[in-house]
């Protein structure tokens, strides 16, 4: 699936903290547009795009995706986002509440 060892362990955790919950985890492309990661519960979502290094560039998927979409959070992990120690200790309910 993916090739950085990072978005594996990223998606290992989005997999493991939403089992046996409502939460669902997909990942998103239009396009040339993606977003690494969607969660939703119901009609909550919360689009998050994984960064190894520092963020260059725009996130076109994910600003695409949440004009289209309104999630309730866009989030930026690793790189200039959320720090990756933080982000294994929230869960994807958290997640998508901010």
């Amino acid at each position: 699936m993916y090739r950085r060892p990072k978005f594996q362990v990223l998606l290992t955790h989005l997999l493991n903290g939403s089992a046996g919950t409502p939460f669902e985890v997909y990942y998103r492309r239009e396009r040339s547009r993606e977003v690494d990661f969607v969660v939703r519960s119901g009609k909550r979502l919360a689009a998050i795009e994984g960064k190894c290094g520092a963020a260059k560039g725009s996130f076109s998927g994910r600003d695409a995706f949440a004009r289209a979409f309104r999630p309730q959070r866009t989030l930026l992990v690793g790189g200039n986002g959320m720090p990756l120690e933080q982000f294994f200790q929230t869960s994807p309910a958290d997640l998508i509440v901010g």
